[in-house]
Formats: structure tokens, C-alpha cells, sequence
């Protein structure tokens, strides 16, 4: 907590220094074109703008803190102003009192609102598309990488590593901007999917069972030994995968080099739509009645769109972690013992390779939470991402502020319960 403490300090430090050494004056940002240098010198003085900076610093900290100091002079720069500070007395320092109190994040100078009110109405938005978004990427982040490490070397594992190195490298807002109008506008009405895949993953499949039978050829006969589900998933798999690709190569020379339309691969099967759009909120406004509902289809796309990155990431520790886990002692004597291949991962292993994929959720999540700005403008999703952009663009420093100092909170909180976590997780690191 003394550490968190540190960090938030000097997150707030440094960024004040910076924000207010960039020049430029809010001053003329909230009188506006037509105001006079005496409405510019006392909205300066309003603000705190007419002291030194260290000044300034010190009576942001003042409103910052949860106990704070405040007098009852009108004209004094910490004057008990109950329209901004909700907070309890506890003491007389000498002129001044000493309060217990919100922390007040001051007022935006674009808007007049008080940051904290713009953070509140913001920031549940983020927060629950973070939250999806990191759920997509745990939920088969894991299961990719529990699958790659069983399956070390194969087809399968070899397919998930590019595709994880892909999901890596793809930018947020590229991935966000292909999703919005291939999902969300071209197949919105009615998708087009194309034949070539599919024809290969059954091809594939045929070519599967077929080498299988011809190889097994005397198991069959003699041990009876039969075509298993997991055998068909992997050809079929392996074919479905195939055929995308030259599908996405067809796609790309047809739309850069010209290609002619090639009978069966530039075959589309017409489906159903998403129905999904390509902006949209939360919660909507109904245009008969003005009541808010919740149109849960908006947050699909730019969940899966920013659960890509951590997705893959997740996996290929899942991955190097079961690894890791699988060749330990015990678990040899786990499976001497005679427990199911689904004992032995599920109860014995996963819970010791969880370490690392924890420490890469919880960091990402709370990236996801500043890191939102692109997919959050392009789906125009009202979270706190957007917000941060428009404060940036209209220097207005105290939202930008504001919502730096909640996110860097999430970031210390959520490393301390990861901390709490691994003591459930590893007996051996808990504190005696």
C-alpha cells in the first residue's frame, strides 16, 4: 500500500510538471475570443494561474488529498468552498482546519462540469468493455494455450503461435477499423461466406479418415480400433485453416493486383447477418419514449477487437507455463497413480501454471483501461478513453489529469489483489 501510495505521487507529480510546462493558457481557453484582459486576469486568478507553479502544485495536492487543510477566508486560495469540498472537520492548525474529504479533481475548462462527475458517467462504460474484452482473452487464452502445450509441436500448436504472433502484431485501431466495416457495415444485412474453406475443410476431412484407415489398417481389424472425435476435429482444422488463407492471399491479390474473379475460391454463400452495427453505446435512447436500454449487440465488436492482444498474449503463456508444469515430479506421480489425463491437468497442473497468465490479465486489463482510446473512437463507444482524447485535444488539463490519476489507482489496486491472488494460488509465496 506504502509502494502504491509512491507510485500514484508520482504520477500525479510528473504529470502536472509536464501538462503545465507545455505553455499555452486555459485561461483564454474558458473566456473565449471576445473576453477582455481583466476577465483573463480573473479567471486566472480563479484558477490559481496568477501564482508560481510549485504554488499551484501544492494547492492541487491540497485538493487532491483526503485530509487537506482550509480556512474560512473568502479570499484565501484554501477557502472551505462547500460547492467543491464535501468534507468533515477534525482540527484547528493554527489559522487554518484541518478536514477529512473527497478528493476533488477540480473543474474541466472546456465544459464547466467537475471532472469527477465526467469520470463517473465515463468510466462504467470502459470498465465494463475492459472487463469483456479481458474475459474473451482469459477464457480462450487459456484453453488455446492448455491445448498447445498438451499438443506440443503438432499442426495445432504450430497454427496458434501464428496466429497469436498475428493477434500481437495487428495495431488496435487497424484491427478496430476491418472489424467495424466488415462485421458492422458490409455483412450487417447479410454475411458472405466464402465456399472455398469450407470445401477444403471437408476435403481435408476426407483425406484424414482416409490415411488414418489405410495406416491403421490391421488395428482395426484386430483391436478394433476406431475414428476418435478429436482425430476428425484436427483435419477438419487443419483444412478449414487452409483454406482461409488462400482465401485472405485470393482477397489480397484480387483487391492490389487485379485478380480476375477465380471460379469456386471467389464463391460466396449469402447468410444470415450479424446484425450488428458499426458505432454504438451501451445503453440507447429510446426515440418514442426517452428511456435508456441496454443494447448489450454494441459491445460485441470492440470487445473481441480489444480482447485481441491480450488473447494472444495469454496464450503463449498459458503455453510456456503448462509446459513448464507438465514435466515437474509430481505430476509424474500423478499420473503413476493412475489419474485421469483430466485430474492431472485440470486439478494439478493448471493451478500452478496460473501464476504468469494472472500477472499478464491483470496488467492488461488495466491497459485496457487507457489503452480503449482508439477502439473506443472508432466504434464511438462513450467511455473514458474518448473522453481522455477530447481533454488532450482542447488542453484541458484538469480532466486529463482526472482521468490519469483513476486510471494509475486501477493499475496499484489491481496489483495488489494479483498479490493477494498468488498467496491462493502458491502456498509457497504466502507471508508468514
Amino acid at each position: 500500500m506504502f509502494y502504491g501510495f509512491i507510485i500514484l505521487f508520482g504520477v500525479v507529480s510528473g504529470v502536472f510538471f509536464l501538462q503545465n510546462s507545455t505553455g499555452g493558457n486555459p485561461a483564454l481557453l474558458i473566456g473565449g475570443q471576445n473576453a477582455t484582459e481583466e476577465i483573463i486576469q480573473n479567471i486566472e486568478k480563479d484558477l490559481g494561474l496568477d501564482l508560481p507553479l510549485y504554488q499551484r502544485y501544492f494547492l492541487y495536492l491540497n485538493d487532491l488529498s483526503p485530509i487537506s487543510f482550509h480556512n474560512a477566508d473568502i479570499d484565501s486560495r484554501i477557502y472551505m468552498d462547500t460547492s467543491k469540498y464535501s468534507g468533515t472537520y477534525l482540527l484547528d492548525i493554527g489559522s487554518n482546519s484541518m478536514y477529512i474529504k473527497y478528493p476533488y479533481l477540480r473543474q474541466s475548462y472546456a465544459t464547466k462540469r467537475p471532472v469527477a462527475d465526467i469520470i463517473w458517467h465515463t468510466l462504467p462504460d470502459t470498465v465494463v468493455l475492459a472487463f469483456a474484452a479481458i474475459m474473451i482473452a482469459f477464457i480462450f487464452g487459456v484453453l488455446i494455450g492448455i491445448i498447445s502445450a498438451l499438443k506440443k509441436g503438432s499442426f495445432l500448436d504450430n497454427s496458434t503461435f501464428i496466429i497469436a504472433v498475428t493477434g500481437m502484431s495487428a495495431p488496435s485501431f487497424f484491427t478496430a477499423a476491418i472489424a467495424s466495416q466488415v462485421f458492422g457495415e458490409l455483412w450487417s444485412e447479410q454475411s458472405e461466406l466464402p465456399i472455398f474453406p469450407l470445401v477444403m475443410m471437408l476435403f481435408a476431412l476426407f483425406v484424414g479418415i482416409a490415411a488414418f484407415l489405410n495406416k491403421n489398417r490391421k488395428k482395426i481389424k484386430t483391436e478394433k480400433e476406431k475414428i476418435t472425435m478429436s482425430l476428425v476435429a484436427l483435419w477438419a482444422f487443419k483444412g478449414l485453416l487452409f483454406g482461409i488463407g488462400i482465401w485472405i492471399f485470393y482477397i489480397i491479390g484480387y483487391s492490389v493486383f487485379g485478380f480476375e474473379n477465380i471460379p469456386l475460391i471467389g464463391e460466396v454463400i449469402i447468410g444470415p447477418g450479424t446484425g450488428l452495427n458499426v458505432t454504438g453505446q451501451l445503453y440507447s435512447i429510446d426515440d418514442m419514449s426517452g428511456e435508456e436500454y441496454l443494447t448489450i449487440e454494441n459491445l460485441i465488436l470492440p470487445a473481441i477487437v480489444l480482447g485481441v492482444r491480450p488473447l494472444a498474449l495469454v496464450s503463449q503463456l498459458m503455453r510456456s507455463s503448462m509446459l513448464d508444469v507438465m514435466n515437474e515430479d509430481y505430476i509424474r506421480t500423478a499420473r503413476a497413480k493412475g489419474l485421469s489425463e483430466f485430474s492431472v491437468v485440470f486439478k494439478h497442473a493448471l493451478k500452478n501454471a496460473m501464476n504468469p497468465v494472472i500477472t499478464a490479465v491483470s496488467g492488461s486489463f488495466a491497459s485496457l483501461l487507457a489503452g480503449a482510446v482508439f477502439v473506443e473512437t472508432i466504434f464511438n463507444w462513450n467511455g473514458i478513453g474518448s473522453e481522455l482524447l477530447l481533454a488532450i485535444q482542447n488542453g484541458d488539463l484538469p480532466t486529463m489529469l482526472g482521468i490519469t490519476i483513476v486510471i494509475s489507482t486501477f493499475f496499484v489496486i489491481i496489483n495488489m489483489i494479483v498479490d493477494i491472488v498468488y498467496g491462493f494460488l502458491d502456498p509457497r509465496i504466502r507471508l508468514k
